[in-house]
């Protein structure tokens, strides 16, 4: 906001002066307590016990002494090595008649000095009370600045929000592409922050707050800041964990300095990203965290406490609705929750033209082809993707990205760089090329798979020696039981061609079995496809947004049970498997001496070997039409399902 940037250049002065003076403070109380220290040490270390006295007397050593009230100051004849007059004192066991004709004996010159009561009261007064004196004036002045919010150690206390405006933030609804029912409910709002009139006119009230909900990369910051873009109001935005602090009170303080902030700034937006920092339930029976709690307490009372005619409106993000307090997702407190998820084909061809707006494209370059190749994939990574593909334009020395360029981006993200220096052994290359060959050909082999689109038996970086690509016909958004079954079947493909081939079995199929065992479990616990325990849910999703982990819900002996289907089902399918690859194994020994010889081959020329050890024959029309329209290279969500992984 330009006004909070014009108050930096002048708040710097009094900034250093307040560093300046605490500085002073502290020297002060330094040195106050070393004088201190000094004094209380310097008479206990220069103390002589009398006996040593009365024998610098009958040496000659003492040149003169004042007599106190109730000890002898002594200076010896021997000075200290640096020039420095030494000074000793002791308590004296005589009287003081008896110590006087000693001095007189020895012939050393002496005085009685009188006690200067009122000075020792003075002094012993003044070496208590300033030091605390100044002890409490700095903690009262330390206080003050805290409860301020002012800057004082690092702006404890004060809000730290960042405030943007329109020209700073730059984002409006053009630039969030693939949310369109986001961008609705986001643009009625925006549309009562600029005439909140027709909306009052009729008794609408303008929504207190916004819970923008959604996995990891969907664009919620995004969103948000397109909204003050498009509503021309100042935009504080903050992160939930800049509330958090060591110190109990410390957030209830920034949530108060926050929304005094923007009241004074109305209409504004607040944006409180990853909510769930501050916003998580009370839930005292395992410890509470006494500081979050204060927090979130006086950030549901400013929530109840400001008046929504002034324009104040509060957006919130997360991927954690789950475990956010019922009392700050009820209406009144946020009263809209904004799914923002992931994008469906439509969704992804708009954010890649988003991104690709600002990067030379070439003629070659399909953007639909390359939407329907990466199913499942955020903004984040579609805009990953484009800028590496920009890189490797650049890095094989053309001025315009092709379509091989995003091809290979898509590769590079999901699955990582080639491993140009890790060569496999003549061995290991046949195993893995059966391995992969055996995924591709079951999955060729059942009407319910997706079809093949590329084999490779060159490493990758994230730790897969080969993988197979499948492409998606359309878009989906359900399976069927068979569908599951096959994609099971697929899965074991690679595990069952190794047990064919070389009568043994790898650690490569580490990743196919994970993947396997999910989709099984899912099937029996979530999906009622069990005929065991039929309709009867077994499990419930955790964690939507994020990893989607299915939590159990039953007891120890039906989970054993659920067990036992689980391996029951994938002893199944790996039957189905070696019974598919046996029946064929003369094509998969040509595939796989085909793949050790290129490395890489396209679901084409894999399709052309199958079609013609079947005696298939397709028809040139239906060649023409798959050449045209299905893409070159597609990926399945997750990136490579089936990769043989020796890592694992």
């Amino acid at each position: 906001m330009d006004q909070n940037q014009n108050k930096g250049p002048n708040n710097e002065g009094p900034k250093n002066k307040q560093s300046l003076l605490i500085l002073l403070i502290c020297i002060m109380v330094v040195l106050v307590c070393v004088n201190m220290l000094t004094r209380m040490t310097g008479g206990a270390s220069n103390e002589i016990p009398y006996s040593d006295f009365i024998e610098m007397l009958e040496n000659g050593e003492v040149e003169s002494v004042v007599i106190q009230s109730s000890s002898l100051e002594i200076t010896p004849r021997v000075q200290h090595s640096m020039g420095i007059q030494s000074t000793f004192y002791t308590v004296p066991t005589e009287d003081g008649n008896e110590v006087t004709k000693r001095l007189e004996a020895a012939g050393v010159d002496f005085k009685e000095e009188k006690p200067d009561i009122m000075g020792q009261l003075l002094y012993g007064l003044l070496s208590i009370v300033v030091p605390v004196i100044i002890m409490v004036g700095f903690l009262s002045f330390l206080f003050r600045r805290m409860n301020k919010g002012g800057g004082m150690m690092g702006g404890v206390g004060k809000s730290r929000a960042k405030a943007y405006v329109q020209k700073e933030t730059g984002i409006t609804f053009k630039d969030v592409a693939g949310q369109d029912e986001a961008k609705e409910s986001l643009q009625e709002v925006v549309d009562f922050l600029h005439n909140p009139g027709k909306y009052t006119a009729i008794g609408a009230k303008l929504p207190k707050g916004a819970l923008l909900v959604g996995p990891p990369g969907t664009g919620k910051t995004l969103l948000a800041k397109a909204v003050a873009g498009e509503a021309h109001v100042p935009f504080f935005s903050l992160s939930g964990s800049d509330f958090v602090e060591m110190f109990v009170g410390v957030g209830a303080s920034r949530v108060r300095d926050l929304f005094e902030e923007a009241k004074k700034n109305a209409p504004c937006i607040i944006f409180i990203d990853e909510v769930d920092a501050i916003g998580k339930t009370r839930d005292t029976r395992y410890g509470g965290n006494d500081e979050r709690e204060q927090t979130l307490n006086q950030l549901l009372a400013e929530m109840d406490g400001f008046d929504t005619s002034k324009g104040l409106l509060i957006l919130a993000a997360t991927n954690r609705p789950e475990v956010l307090d019922p009392a700050l997702l009820r209406p009144g407190r946020f009263d809209r929750r904004v799914i923002v998820d992931r994008p469906d084909l439509k969704g992804r061809i708009s954010i890649l033209k988003v991104h690709a707006q600002n990067v030379s494209l070439d003629e070659t370059v399909d953007l639909e082809g390359i939407a329907l190749a990466t199913s499942g994939a955020v903004g984040s990574d579609l805009a990953n993707m484009i800028n590496e593909a920009a890189i490797l334009a650049v890095k094989n020395g053309r001025k315009a990205v092709s379509q091989k360029d995003l091809l290979e981006a898509v590769e590079v993200v999901l699955v990582g760089k080639e491993k140009k220096d890790r060569i496999l052994s003549a061995e290991e290359r046949r195993i893995v090329s059966y391995h992969e060959v055996g995924h591709a050909l079951v999955s060729a082999l059942q009407k319910d798979s997706e079809p093949v689109q590329k084999i490779t038996i060159v490493p990758r970086t994230m730790g897969a020696l080969g993988y197979v690509m499948h492409v998606p016909e359309e878009e989906k958004y359900l399976n069927t039981r068979k569908e599951l079954e096959a994609m099971l079947v697929g899965y074991l493909g690679g595990r069952a061609a190794e047990e064919i081939v070389f009568d043994t079995v790898t650690t490569g199929a580490a990743n196919d079995i994970e993947q396997a065992t999910k989709v099984a479990r899912a099937m029996i616990t979530q999906y009622g496809m069990s005929d065991r325990f039929g309709l009867m849910g077994l499990a419930e999703t955790q964690s939507q947004y994020l990893d989607g982990r299915a939590m159990l819900n039953c007891g120890d002996s039906t989970a054993t049970e659920i067990d036992h289907e689980v391996m029951k089902l994938l002893k199944k399918s790996y039957d189905e498997a070696k019974r598919l690859l046996s029946e064929n194994r003369e094509i998969l020994d040509k595939i796989a001496d085909f793949l050790i010889q290129k490395e890489t081959i396209t679901g084409k020329e894999f399709m052309k070997i199958f079609r013609e050890a079947k005696g298939i024959q397709e028809p040139e029309a239906k060649q023409r039409v798959e050449a045209k329209e299905r893409p070159q290279i597609a990926l399945e969500e997750p990136a490579a399902e089936q990769s043989l992984n020796c890592t694992k």
